[in-house]
């Protein structure tokens, strides 16, 4: 089964944020493959550079980029959910001359473009 999987959940106040991923994680462990986990509204908060889980805590960021390099998989922000909440990849930075990105590693900036063929590309789509 391939699934395309819309997280909206923020990391930080969400139950439904730790169960996208661990969603995901038992999918691609059993098997199957995930076409692209796309990041929109308060889901970009998933994808911040500088962000801190407490020590007792599950770092989504980390856990995110971890099971990205393991599966190869696809973390895509939505490029005006994170615009409109100050999430910026190096090239905004720059075009908006701020000094820093905060962008974590592994996540790339995109548009509901990919979104889209994620979902035609899918035969379930899954929101979190």
């Amino acid at each position: 089964m391939k699934y395309a999987i819309l997280v909206n959940a923020n990391p930080d106040t969400s139950a439904s944020a730790i169960s996208a991923y661990r969603f995901v994680k038992a999918a691609l462990e059993a098997g199957h493959s995930i076409s692209r986990v796309f990041f929109y509204k308060d889901g970009i908060y998933h994808a911040l550079h500088y962000r801190t889980a407490p020590d007792d805590e599950c770092h989504l960021t980390q856990a995110w980029q971890t099971l990205a390099q393991a599966f190869e998989l696809d973390l895509v922000v939505c490029v005006s959910a994170a615009q409109r909440r100050g999430l910026l990849n190096p090239d905004e930075a720059k075009r908006q001359g701020k000094q820093d990105d905060d962008l974590a590693a592994g996540f790339r900036i995109g548009g509901l473009g990919q979104w889209l063929e994620a979902m035609l590309a899918a035969d379930r789509v899954i929101e979190f």
